[in-house]
């Protein structure tokens, strides 16, 4: 069935990393209740809840997407760009492992899970500053074998691809153009987020439904012209940790418990 694996708001959340974000207090109780909402939104969706405890030596761990890629045949451990988020590897490998071979990323690579948007047998990996070009080519390299094919997008103004872009289903990439080379795709269109939501380009697709956060009503309603059914989720202070939610959780078909 389908599984996502989260994990718990730690304490030092407001500690995070920062790239294109200004520092603002977060308060982390209701962190915690917005990201039990968006738990019980997959939940409602159908998805299985893999929920991990919260790691404060680890302020940035509740984003697990950044840690690894879980793909039908096998779970790819990345090799975070933030320094402070290595140590994540550890548990993350412990929790993919119960479902899939695992394969490591290894330095001099730095990949982030949240610079990958996977449509079909096709991965476009964000070239961004958590991610650089060694990255891609052994993601490339381990994934060639299995029949999947890795493309580079240069992105710029945002923290990660998937901050800028994400793929809705029906053939919609829903995307801010400015912040990625949207080109690279192919066979896809361009739904471009309202101009005044330059945020708004990250979705979760969960078999028909998109889950988005509450905070960006323009994009949503052009989605829902587009027949998209859109689950808003209030992710408030989660975003103030430059979070959304698709790095939030690592979503994959597994077997029936």
């Amino acid at each position: 069935m389908l599984t996502a694996i989260t994990r718990g708001v730690s304490e030092t959340l407001a500690h995070g990393e920062l790239t294109f974000r200004d520092r603002a207090p977060i308060e982390i109780a209701l962190a915690r209740r917005q990201h039990e909402s968006y738990e019980h939104a997959l939940i409602s969706l159908g998805v299985r809840i893999d929920h991990l405890p919260a790691e404060d030596a680890y302020p940035d761990a509740v984003f697990v997407e950044d840690v690894a890629l879980v793909l039908d045949e096998i779970a790819v451990v990345t090799s975070p760009g933030a320094v402070s988020r290595v140590g994540e590897a550890e548990s993350m490998t412990r929790a993919v492992g119960k479902y899939r071979p695992v394969k490591h990323l290894s330095a001099p690579a730095t990949l982030d899970g949240g610079d990958v948007v996977r449509i079909g047998r096709i991965l476009y990996v964000g070239l961004s500053s958590r991610t650089n070009q060694s990255g891609i080519d052994q993601l490339g390299a381990l994934l060639s074998p299995l029949g999947y094919t890795v493309l580079g997008v240069e992105v710029a103004g945002a923290l990660h691809l998937k901050t800028a872009c994400t793929y809705a289903g029906r053939g919609i990439l829903l995307a801010n153009p400015e912040w990625a080379a949207t080109n690279v795709f192919t066979d896809v269109e361009i739904l471009a987020v309202d101009a005044q939501e330059p945020w708004g380009g990250s979705v979760l697709a969960i078999n028909d439904t998109l889950v988005m956060a509450a905070s960006f009503p323009r994009t949503r309603a052009k989605l829902e012209a587009r027949g998209f059914t859109v689950i808003p989720v209030d992710l408030s202070e989660l975003q103030k940790a430059e979070g959304g939610p698709t790095c939030l959780s690592i979503v994959f078909d597994a077997p029936d418990a």
